[in-house]
């Protein structure tokens, strides 16, 4: 079967799936971090108490996600935090919550960012196989990725970030996110979004919102040059 790591292998070659495990386990630990250093900012030690703090990433993502990451190609982190202690109460979930898709957001302009100098540069013959033309498949990768980590996880639905973010924003979102049922149906949730096709719009989008801003990259950078 092509899928996980052999799938990406044998699309994009044993450079491809190594900048997508590390793409995947780095833009992960980097997203639950970014909701640790945010939680602790709102004034709540509960990640620094489950020592979750680390740049170890089997901490945040475990091994049974790993293990999926390199069977399915996807993964997942978690960083417990304690809503109640935050300084700014329900409003410190939009704070927390939107803290980990904002990293993936910075990364994703990184990425395609450099993509667009590269480029700019006129350091990435096509067709080529130079170490730029490596870093800008790598960076390609990285980008593309952190995007669609970052829309997936401002969808308005638990478990997500984005429900969490809606809730600090709406009362009535609040109470209907943390109805028993709702919390019980999050699995559920999670399963249907993930065999729904909402990640491939996702993938479509992140990569379309990439190339235009390498391209912006690219003119900004052929005119200074």
């Amino acid at each position: 079967m092509e899928i996980g790591i052999y799938g990406i292998y044998l699309k994009l070659g044993i450079a491809g799936a190594a900048a997508y495990l590390f793409w995947c386990i780095a833009s992960i630990t980097l997203h639950e971090l970014a909701h640790g250093w945010a939680a602790l900012w709102q004034g709540d030690d509960t990640p620094r108490t489950y020592g979750r703090m680390t740049w170890n990433p089997i901490v945040h993502m475990g091994l049974w996600s790993l293990a999926c990451l390199l069977l399915v190609g996807i993964a997942w982190g978690v960083m417990p935090t304690d809503p109640s202690k935050y300084r700014w109460g329900r409003k410190g979930r939009i704070v927390v919550s939107g803290a980990g898709p904002a990293m993936n957001a910075l990364l994703f302009l990184v990425c395609w960012t450099g993509v667009g100098v590269l480029d700019g540069l006129n350091l990435v013959p096509l067709g080529g196989d130079t170490p730029y033309n490596r870093l800008a498949d790598f960076l390609w990768i990285g980008g593309l990725l952190n995007g669609l980590l970052c829309l997936f996880n401002l969808l308005p639905l638990p478990p997500f970030d984005g429900a969490s973010i809606v809730a600090g924003f709406s009362r009535t979102y609040y109470r209907w996110m943390h109805d028993p049922r709702v919390q019980t149906a999050s699995l559920f949730i999670l399963i249907v979004v993930m065999f729904s096709g909402i990640g491939s719009l996702c993938a479509r989008a992140s990569a379309r919102a990439g190339q235009g801003l390498a391209a912006f990259v690219v003119e900004v950078v052929s005119k200074l040059n």
